[in-house]
């Protein structure tokens, strides 16, 4: 008799199903499609966003109820190591694009078109977004910039991609816009309502706003009939985003002034990590249980 399989030592597939009678199927969870946040927002409901780039915080925040996960080119600072948003690459995060869609049974999965990939020209806005769709199973697409992004917006929304718009602070802009200022203040007010204005005009279904005044977002917020986004825009808006490590404290210095961190997730596994390190150097790992 063979002796029975072992889990997969290194994570991931499906887990094994509990031994004994079989549990009742769970229901089917409801997509949330482009359309539901938009039934929220006339609802008067408010929604979530977190930044996703793996499976398993992925699977979290869906079984959490967020019901939108963007895979963001955020991932250049928070997986690979740089600096800033823009040296990462189509093909850096298609992958992290294809494990997210993979582990979420619920959420809304949008792929962000990073820096060079889409402002040359509609035409490579719509086929950098064929490939976030077709190889990475995004459900639509993020891109930065308003009135002038307003043809790649027609472009994909006729070609059947749905988009999210992101302006007011756009950080593959930070150099033009001279660092990470708050944008829409005093008189540029008037230039974020009709970067807004433009987005929806164009076909976008959902429009973040990043750093911009809270009396404004609030203004953009009650003329727009797409849903916004806020991310250090006030509570005025339809729904709120945060990098996943800013807002559970996997990243830790100093914080933008629009975080608030909900768990120290830096000092638990420094912590862990610690006593690890401690147990196997005492030898008290592995233990009698943990041998063959």
């Amino acid at each position: 008799m063979s002796a029975p399989e072992e889990p997969a030592p290194y994570g991931g597939g499906t887990p094994a199903p509990p031994a004994g009678p079989a549990a009742p199927a769970a229901p089917a969870a409801k997509r949330v499609r482009t359309h539901h946040l938009r039934e929220l927002k006339e609802r008067g409901e408010r929604f979530s966003m977190l930044t996703a780039y793996d499976q398993y915080t992925a699977g979290i925040f869906d079984e959490a109820g967020i019901e939108v996960l963007l895979v963001g080119d955020s991932a250049s600072n928070n997986v690979y190591g740089n600096e800033t948003s823009l040296p990462v690459t189509v093909e850096e995060l298609l992958p992290l694009t294809r494990a997210v869609s993979r582990s979420v049974r619920r959420a809304l999965v949008v792929g962000d078109l990073p820096f060079g990939s889409y402002q040359a020209s509609p035409e490579q806005a719509y086929l950098t977004a064929v490939r976030f769709m077709k190889e990475g199973g995004a459900h639509c697409v993020k891109l930065e910039g308003g009135v002038e992004m307003a043809p790649q917006i027609e472009k994909l929304t006729r070609g059947g991609i749905p988009v999210m718009a992101h302006i007011g602070f756009t950080p593959q802009s930070e150099h033009t816009l001279g660092g990470y200022r708050v944008q829409g203040r005093g008189e540029t007010a008037e230039r974020v309502l009709a970067d807004a204005r433009a987005v929806q005009d164009a076909g976008a279904f959902a429009v973040v706003m990043e750093m911009v005044p809270g009396d404004v977002a609030a203004q953009v917020t009650r003329e727009l009939v797409i849903p916004t986004i806020g991310i250090g825009a006030g509570a005025g808006c339809d729904g709120q985003v945060l990098v996943w490590q800013d807002a559970f404290g996997l990243r830790t210095g100093r914080m933008p002034r629009f975080v608030r961190q909900y768990a120290d997730l830096h000092g638990t596994l420094l912590q862990a990590a610690r006593d690890y390190d401690a147990d196997v150097k005492a030898g008290t790992f592995p233990a009698e249980e943990h041998t063959f």
